[in-house]
């Protein structure tokens, strides 16, 4: 049975280095990580294959913007024929600290729209996720203008995800129980 992976993010260059786009970044590091591209679109999604401890896994970027990300996800389970258990989300979460991971089993949106979306087309709550920390605004910042910052930490961004197969291991391990 194949695994499905999902970065969740927004689309366009604008986006590329916010904290929102984390998902993205991370299954970008993925596909890096296992020697291949995302150069096929389905079910409104950039996807690409690959083999992960002898296991096909699909990695998905929705082409639909973060907070419809159930349009694309949706189909795709559908497509694969995939229970929840088999699914992977990765996104960002302002209650964790910046670069922390959590991993989860069902659950709620936590405040996430990429999430609500994916649970509103689902019908249920039952996928696991890979919440990435990117902390809490300063200030009164407002938590929407936050998220679509750049993240300036270059540290963030680079070093703890070059470890791309213990984060594909941790992640699929702990989340999924893969």
């Amino acid at each position: 049975m194949p695994k499905l992976i999902v970065g969740l993010g927004n689309i366009g260059k604008e986006y590329e280095k916010t904290r929102h786009n984390v998902g993205f970044f991370i299954v970008d590091r993925l596909a890096e990580a296992w020697g291949v591209g995302f150069t096929k679109k389905k079910f409104q999604g950039s996807y690409t294959e690959a083999f992960f401890e002898g296991e096909k896994v699909f990695l998905l970027k929705p082409q639909t913007f973060m907070n419809l990300s159930g349009r694309s996800v949706g189909p795709w389970l559908d497509f694969l024929k995939l229970e929840g258990r088999d699914c992977l989300v990765i996104h960002d979460d302002l209650d964790l600290s910046l670069g922390r991971l959590r991993g989860q089993w069902a659950g709620g949106s936590g405040g996430n729209k990429g999430i609500a979306s994916i649970l509103e087309v689902l019908g249920h709550p039952d996928f696991c996720r890979l919440r990435v920390g990117i902390g809490r605004p300063p200030g009164r910042m407002d938590p929407a203008a936050y998220v679509l910052s750049a993240n300036s930490s270059s540290r963030f961004w680079f070093k703890p995800w070059r470890r791309s197969k213990f984060l594909s291991k941790w992640g699929l391990t702990h989340s999924c129980g893969w």
